[in-house]
This record gives structure tokens, C-alpha cells and sequence, in this order.
């Protein structure tokens, strides 16, 4: 199919450019000015290639810079992570510190507690003998009864 239509193309071209030199007439200054514009044709294609070069060139520049603010961003990440990683471990062994000192105070104030507890029981113990004496003694003593009335511990 394409090769009937590649054909029947060519064939009216082949008939059609003879008509169209003979109606046309091409003249020499024709022929010239064709030249010229050939000429012109290539100089703007030079240029327009020249351009393509320094557009690429630029491209190319635009590729570093980028590649150099990527590497730039990196650091700048990695910087920023290990910033993290150190504020991590202060806070870390700032915890464990105020947990640590917690523990020791409650253990201390605890110990402590114990001690004043056991004295205090001492003492305790140590008034109820006396008073137990002392009641066992008011029977003989009749001042030392009414003493122990008056403070209700008879």
C-alpha cells in the first residue's frame, strides 16, 4: 500500500517540476538569490546550533549546582541527625540521673524512717515500764496516785 502511494507521489512530482520550470522561468538572478538564501540558511542553522551548545552548557551547570546543593542538603542532614542523636543521649542520661537520684533519696529518707521509728518505739516502750512502775507504786504513795488521776494515766 505504501509503495503504491510512494510511486503514484513520485510519478506526479516527475510531471509536475518540468511544468512548473517552464511556467516559473527561473532566471539566473533566481538561481542567486536561491544561493544567498542557501548561504543564509546555513549561517542561522550555525547559530542555532551554537545556541543548542550553550543552552546545554548551562544545562550542564544548572546539573552541578544541583548536585553540588544536594551534597550540600546531605551534610546538612547529617549534621542535623547527629545533633538529634546527641540531644537523645543528654536527655537520656539527664532521665536516668533524676531516676537514679530519686531512688537514692527514697531509699535514704526510707532507712531513715526505720531508724526514727525504732527509736520512738524504744521510747515507748521505755515510758510504758515507767508508768507501769509507777502505778504499780501510787497504792503506797497516795500523792503520786492523784498525780497519776490528774494526767488520767490511772
Amino acid at each position: 500500500m505504501k509503495l503504491r502511494i510512494s510511486a503514484i507521489t513520485l510519478v506526479l512530482i516527475m510531471l509536475l517540476v518540468p511544468v512548473c520550470y517552464a511556467e516559473s522561468g527561473f532566471t539566473q538572478e533566481d538561481r542567486d538569490r536561491l544561493i544567498r538564501l542557501e548561504a543564509t540558511l546555513q549561517t542561522f542553522m550555525q547559530q542555532v546550533d551554537k545556541r543548542f551548545e550553550q543552552v546545554d552548557k548551562r544545562f550542564e551547570q544548572m546539573d552541578k549546582r544541583i548536585e553540588d546543593l544536594r551534597e550540600d542538603m546531605n551534610k546538612r542532614f547529617e549534621q542535623m541527625m547527629t545533633f538529634l542523636w546527641i540531644l537523645a543521649g543528654i536527655f537520656t542520661a539527664l532521665v536516668a540521673a533524676v531516676i537514679g537520684f530519686a531512688y537514692w533519696d527514697r531509699r535514704t529518707i526510707i532507712r531513715r524512717a526505720k531508724e526514727e521509728a525504732m527509736e520512738e518505739m524504744k521510747k515507748e516502750g521505755l515510758l510504758r515500764n515507767i508508768i507501769q512502775v509507777l502505778k504499780e507504786m501510787a497504792p503506797d504513795n497516795p500523792k503520786l496516785a492523784e498525780a497519776l488521776k490528774r494526767h488520767n494515766l490511772l
